[in-house]
């Protein structure tokens, strides 16, 4: 009697859980390539637009900047160059 409604608890669990998304960049690379048909996948995997260009040549696919690589020149802030006056 105990084991029925386990098992019901149990597959009433499994299935009220939500579908897990895969990562779609790699942000480990700064280009990726998406490739177009029947399976479209992103394949982040290249170093240079031009490298993934080349591999691109022929087949179903387009070449783009990897939106979530980190960006190694970030912005430095700006300073003043006026001297700061004192409020004495």
């Amino acid at each position: 009697m105990h084991r029925p409604r386990l098992a019901l608890l149990v597959i009433g669990l499994l299935l009220a859980g939500g579908s897990a998304h895969a990562q779609t960049y790699d942000p480990n690379y700064p280009v990726c390539m998406q490739i177009y048909g029947p399976v479209g996948y992103f394949d982040c995997r290249y170093s240079s637009l031009e490298q993934c260009r080349y591999l691109a040549a022929g087949r179903s696919a387009s070449c783009m900047v990897n939106p979530y690589f980190p960006s190694s020149k970030l912005p430095s802030p700006r300073r003043s160059r006026r001297p700061s006056v004192g409020t004495g």
